[in-house]
């Protein structure tokens, strides 16, 4: 896939020291290099490492997951060096970073509250991916996956969210061969709930005056309904429901996976595949047209994969109007958010379930997710643009 702005885009880090717990009882998992006196050659980063780095990362993530429950505390000021053994340690940059983040998370959470959203429990576990290394720098690729299940504070709503978020953790091996965990980064679109990062500042491609501009979407809660039939119509929209909800995480190896590839990723892609399931036909023709719309295995119009082409092609096509308000989604809709406000929208979500009480909930790849609720993605990016879509 072609790298463009087009495509969708409190226990501090006080885990002032931190490494993998022994494999047999008072049997630290250290390698032999870090064990205290100066080393002259670079280290090397063997299985015993590698676990903790694992262990680490689970830590951090499940610590920012925490922050976010109702009446769970992120354990700021802790060190998590009680918890381990060993000579991994965190930055004292890592730690403010961590705490300062818990702390936006508080504030996060508190906004959802507003919004008549709560969070009961919440479950993280990360999986180490890879791991390089290159003199005195290791990077560790890490998989989080995460569940929260909403508190019943709105009826009839689903019993919790998923998400999948891929990030990189650097570490810095001090002149004794002791690692220090200096960075994180998110390495998809970092679309999370208790994602620290800002959405990257791109350019605004030009564009022609010749493509239809579809008019933002007020987020003010709650909002007059404007219902639709579901199935019985020219579309199944429960079709693509249940397509998003089957392939949120294990993609359909009918298509081609955009996730990571350069500035874009998956999400239009997705959504494209998800308005097929439910009747949307192939428009053939040439791929750089925005009139058109296909998409298979083999070949896909930049319409069916690239964020502002499927807007151009769905307002030219008619199969879709703009809605007042983002609550206004029903199963099926589309939202697209345009993080920084330049006139190019970043990321293309489906609607795959609507509660009675007027909440869209909204599946989606890069990152990976189902049913994160409208407010919540409202509560996270606040000063985004929204555009609302009635398919």
């Amino acid at each position: 896939m072609r790298s463009r702005k087009l495509s969708r885009t409190r226990r501090r880090a006080s885990i002032l020291g931190a490494a993998a717990v022994s494999v047999a009882a008072g049997a630290a998992l250290l390698p032999n290099w870090s064990a205290g006196a100066s080393v002259t050659d670079d280290p090397t980063v063997d299985a015993r490492t590698k676990a903790t780095f694992q262990k680490l990362a689970d830590e951090l993530f499940t610590e920012r997951t925490n922050a976010l429950v109702q009446g769970g505390k992120g354990k700021k000021g802790k060190a998590l060096s009680k918890d381990f053994t060993g000579d991994v340690r965190v930055s004292s940059a890592m730690a403010r970073t961590q705490d300062a983040g818990l702390d936006t998370l508080g504030s996060r959470k508190d906004r959802l509250a507003e919004l008549g959203e709560r969070y009961s429990k919440a479950g993280t576990k990360v999986t180490l991916d890879a791991t390089r290394v290159k003199g005195r720098t290791a990077k560790a690729a890490v998989t989080e996956t995460t569940t929260l299940t909403y508190a019943k504070v709105r009826g009839d709503q689903p019993a919790s969210t998923k998400f999948q978020a891929q990030h990189e953790l650097t570490f810095r091996a001090d002149r004794r061969g002791n690692w220090q965990l200096t960075g994180v980064r998110d390495t998809d679109q970092g679309l999370t709930v208790n994602t620290l990062s800002k959405q990257p500042t791109v350019k605004a491609p030009s564009v022609d005056d010749t493509m239809p501009s579809a008019p933002r979407a007020a987020t003010t809660y709650p909002a007059t309904r404007k219902p639709k039939q579901l199935t019985g119509g020219t579309y199944d929209y429960n079709a693509m429901a249940a397509y998003a909800e089957k392939y949120w995480s294990n993609y359909n190896k009918d298509y081609p996976d955009f996730s990571g590839q350069g500035a874009g990723g998956d999400c239009t892609n997705f959504v494209s595949q998800s308005l097929k399931a439910g009747g949307w036909k192939h428009v053939p023709g040439y791929v750089y047209d925005y009139t058109r719309w296909f998409g298979n295995s083999d070949i896909q119009s930049y319409s069916f994969v690239g964020v502002n082409e499927w807007s151009w092609f769905a307002q030219n096509s008619k199969r879709t109007t703009s809605l007042a308000n983002a609550y206004q989604l029903e199963v099926g809709d589309v939202l697209q958010l345009d993080f920084n406000k330049d006139g190019s929208k970043d990321h293309t979500m489906i609607v795959s379930y609507r509660s009675p009480q007027g909440m869209p909930y909204l599946t989606y790849h890069s990152t990976n997710t189902y049913r994160r609720s409208l407010a919540s993605i409202i509560a996270s990016y606040p000063t985004a643009a929204y555009y609302a879509y009635r398919t």
